[in-house]
């Protein structure tokens, strides 16, 4: 059984529009600290211009979006949905990145590691923080078996943490591995 209540494809992240609430954005934080960050692990973050479609994104909008290496994001963008695609390509190989192109999920898995690395990221994002990350990412409308983002990675995401230790991104005691702390 998987730990989402419902998907879209291999995505377990569904969308309420009805639902969706005021979250923080890109602007809200400064773009070369999420730059920065991205850049740890070998990825670009590249601004899209307001107004503009953003390239490789799956759920159009104001979503992030991924091709190869880069994210893809603008000023409205949320920082939860930069961190959650930019989090699809820092699980995968580095030899794979480059043939990605809007969805890169390939199991729930991994799809479930990627809800709980977005949350660790966070606190490494000034102006961010892993409390307004889950609490975006229940605004947004993400779907968990035991109703919220917090409830899940803290009592729900066992298999997440396994799977993240066991590809080296976070530790025994699930702090964040940066790629040259491996």
């Amino acid at each position: 059984m998987d730990d989402f209540s419902e998907t879209k494809s291999l995505d377990p992240c569904l969308r309420r529009d009805d639902e969706q609430k005021r979250v923080l954005t890109l602007s809200d934080i400064a773009f070369d600290d999420a730059a920065a960050l991205l850049h740890r692990y070998g990825l670009t973050l590249q601004r899209v211009a307001d107004g503009e479609a953003i390239p490789g994104s799956y759920w159009g909008e104001s979503e992030a979006g991924i091709v190869g290496t880069t994210v893809y994001a603008r000023a409205d963008t949320p920082v939860h949905s930069l961190l959650h695609e930019a989090c699809h390509l820092i699980v995968l190989p580095a030899e794979r990145r480059a043939d990605v192109h809007t969805d890169a999920t390939d199991s729930i898995e991994e799809e479930n590691a990627v809800c709980v690395l977005q949350a660790l990221l966070a606190d490494a994002l000034p102006g961010a923080g892993r409390a307004r990350v889950l609490a975006d990412m229940d605004a947004w409308g993400y779907t968990f078996r035991l109703g919220s983002a917090v409830a899940y990675v803290e009592h729900d995401a066992e298999d997440a943490w396994a799977w993240l230790q066991a590809h080296g991104l976070i530790d025994a005691q699930r702090s964040l591995r940066f790629p040259q702390d491996a």
